[in-house]
């Protein structure tokens, strides 16, 4: 069986894609994993069915596996095959440096995950994008007057905030944070949940957060009319994900050596 994994890039989405035969046939079967949060588990189901339509058998027990320290570990080890990934932030996680160009992403990525799990390939990226927001209640937005993650720095310690699970340890998002805005996650009224999640959108709709870390593309934001805050251009990387199970299936096509024993 080989081993060789390939991570699949949506522009500012990556997917981890592990093409390992695993039998008889000429194609695979593809365990297909992503990190905890909604949005994450759709791409990654996007995934599975346009493999699914052409051909190949999906294992789809890692969808929904966990955080980005899970799912990272996951793919490396070989557990899953291919993880829809942010690809700004899956490149500081890994120690990278990311910035707001894809391509200097995707290559910095690359470079990281080439000595990685037997060697991962970053797949194209996609041109879609998305960030991670911080979302208020409009009330809660006239009430401190806040129109932007500045707004934030006087008033944190008055407002109950929902961020994702992994903040506290995450260059992105506790580092950002501290280094941006001088917001100290230690020292705030933190519940950490799943970023872009239904419970974490349904935490900021019962009043049990005050700010909640979704993400940009969240039809709830314009549903119940919350005010989005705008961010510093320069804190958060290019992160789309959009169109990317095709990339997946193109390179399985061109690289036909990754899926035969």
């Amino acid at each position: 069986m080989r081993t060789s994994r390939t991570l699949a890039l949506g522009a500012s989405l990556l997917v981890l894609l592990s093409a390992c035969a695993t039998g008889g046939g000429s194609k695979p079967t593809l365990k297909i994993g992503s990190d905890g949060f909604d949005e994450a588990r759709v791409v990654a189901e996007v995934y599975a069915q346009v493999l699914e339509a052409n051909g190949y058998t999906v294992d789809r027990a890692g969808i929904g596996l966990g955080t980005r320290d899970v799912t990272n570990a996951a793919i490396d080890s070989g557990k899953i095959d291919m993880k829809p990934e942010y690809i700004g932030s899956g490149t500081a996680k890994r120690g990278g440096k990311q910035t707001n160009d894809p391509a200097k992403n995707q290559a910095a990525l690359q470079a990281i995950l080439s000595g990685v799990g037997g060697g991962i390939t970053v797949l194209g990226y996609t041109p879609g994008q998305d960030t991670n927001a911080l979302v208020v209640r409009k009330e809660t937005a006239d009430q401190f007057h806040l129109a932007k993650w500045s707004d934030l720095t006087a008033v944190a310690s008055q407002l109950k905030w929902g961020l994702a699970t992994d903040c506290p340890t995450s260059p992105v998002c506790a580092g950002a944070l501290k280094d941006s805005y001088g917001i100290d996650v230690a020292a705030i009224n933190v519940t950490l949940l799943d970023a872009c999640s239904t419970p974490m959108a349904d935490a900021l709709k019962a009043k049990t957060i005050d700010v909640a870390e979704l993400c940009s593309t969240g039809p709830e934001i314009l549903v119940n009319g919350w005010v989005r805050l705008e961010e510093a251009p320069t804190l958060l990387a290019y992160k789309g994900e959009k169109d990317v199970a095709r990339r997946a299936l193109e390179y399985l096509k061109a690289h036909p050596e990754l899926v035969k024993e």
